[in-house]
């Protein structure tokens, strides 16, 4: 089931859940062993500005996990100028992606 998440209270009920598994998939990682659950699974980046921080922390962890990360520039893609939103969104990036993720980036 696709769900998205807004805010960090979307996920409140679960977040020990998140934290407890994640202190266990560092340890797994610092041990040296494989932790590849994003194994063939593909994540592009939108970013209205430049973020070295953000960007490399989402492409590496990525990569951590087994999977691969795309950057893509507002240039790149010229969202709202050659094709709507909703045509880049849902018609081309939903079909040949597994994930999204676009940030905003406050005083970048």
């Amino acid at each position: 089931m696709k769900r998205d998440l807004v805010s960090v209270l979307d996920i409140e009920h679960e977040l020990k859940d998140i934290i407890e598994l994640a202190i266990t998939m560092k340890g797994e990682n610092r041990d040296g062993i494989d932790m590849v659950p994003f194994k063939g699974k593909t994540l592009a980046m939108i970013f209205e500005k430049p973020s070295l921080r953000t960007r490399m922390t989402f492409e590496i962890g990525m990569l951590q996990l087994g999977g691969e990360a795309i950057y893509l520039a507002p240039s790149d893609i010229q969202m709202g100028t050659r094709e709507t939103p909703y045509d880049v969104a849902a018609r081309v990036l939903h079909e040949l992606l597994d994930q999204i993720s676009q940030a905003t980036i406050e005083g970048a």
